[in-house]
């Protein structure tokens, strides 16, 4: 039995299969990861029916952007879970209250012609536990200083195991020089998640060069295909889409919005309902106060039906108010209940 079980996981790992652990039918709970502005740090809530979301910590950060990042905070969080048993969170290394922190004598930490933001680097982190992590700065202009030298910014990654490959693919957006456009752009991850291995390439050219996009979130369907969300910095921004055959590459161009909002929103994350034929796409709604989650649902990902926003419908959330950017995994009633577990004994 032992020598079937490691010829199984000797497989998985060969093909990129997921292990049992990861089969769909195993997972009972879903795991929620954001950051917020007041304290650019990352935090997880834990739901089992996927509409009532409690944050674990008492609601307080579960890793303070100050011990990982060079900017001293956190933005964007993303967590996937890869068939190799381990989990990735990618994250922005920006924190954009620097100043009024007392963290540097600048609005940014390069001069204003690299425009907002304008930072270089992104978190990555990985785990076999959701409780330890290790973590590392990707510094976008010392990996690839000939093409990305001079880059403006490096901003919202998300990550996403590529079969093909057998890595994570980080997936990002990036402005290449002072005074650009932002555009998506992806590059293979080592499985250790330490670092960057390739140049990031394009991800997809939008139809109209005078738009930035940024925040693209790629998820499976169930034909095989990948369907990509993403912002269009249009009047007002919002959610768009395209659809493609291949994980790294994107030209099914789709002229309207499936969010359901008036004013702009950013920061789409697409996951399934365990044992249901329907996805949630989810955004952050960055043009109301205070600023909240809105929430549209899928069965054929053509027709989008609204959820309304966190504690305006049927998505609640419990203990935390705020939420900015995050994204959410299954996960398994054992993992949720040790990761509750654990943030609960933290507090005695």
């Amino acid at each position: 039995m032992k020598r079937l079980f490691l010829l199984t996981m000797m497989l998985a790992a060969l093909f990129s299969i997921p292990t049992a652990a990861q089969d769909e039918k195993d997972m009972d709970a879903y795991l929620f990861t954001f950051f917020n502005d007041p304290t650019h740090s990352l935090f997880m809530a834990i739901s089992y029916d996927g509409y009532t979301f409690t944050a674990v910590n008492d609601g307080k950060p579960i890793i303070a952007g100050d011990s990982i990042a060079e900017q001293h905070g956190i933005r964007d969080p993303h967590i996937c879970r890869a068939p190799n048993g381990k989990f990735y969170i990618a994250m922005t290394d920006l924190h954009v209250f620097g100043r009024q922190r007392g963290l540097r004598t600048t609005q940014w930490e390069r001069p204003e012609k690299y425009g907002w933001g304008n930072n270089r680097g992104l978190v990555l982190m990985a785990s076999d536990d959701l409780i330890h992590w290790t973590h590392q700065v990707a510094r976008i202009d010392r990996l690839f200083p000939e093409r990305f030298g001079e880059l403006g910014c490096a901003w919202a990654p998300q990550t996403i195991w590529d079969p093909a490959v057998g890595k994570p693919m980080v997936y990002f957006t990036i402005r290449q020089q002072p005074g650009g456009r932002t555009k998506l752009y992806y590059s293979y991850a080592d499985e250790a998640f330490t670092t960057l291995e390739t140049e990031p390439q394009l991800l997809f050219e939008y139809p109209d060069e005078k738009i930035q996009v940024l925040d693209a979130d790629i998820c499976p369907m169930p034909d095989g295909r990948f369907f990509m969300s993403y912002v269009a910095q249009e009047n007002p921004g919002g959610i768009k889409y395209m659809i493609s055959d291949c994980i790294n590459h994107y030209d099914d161009y789709h002229a309207e919005q499936i969010d359901n909002e008036s004013k702009g929103c950013e920061a789409p994350n697409m996951w399934k309902r365990i044992g249901e034929q329907k996805w949630v796409l989810m955004y952050d709604i960055y043009s109301i106060q205070p600023h909240n989650f809105g929430f549209v649902e899928t069965t054929d990902f053509k027709t989008f039906t609204p959820l309304g926003r966190f504690n305006e419908g049927v998505m609640k959330a419990t203990n935390f108010v705020s939420p900015k950017h995050g994204s959410v995994i299954h996960i398994t009633k054992a993992e949720a209940k040790r990761l509750e577990d654990y943030w609960n004994q933290r507090q005695k």
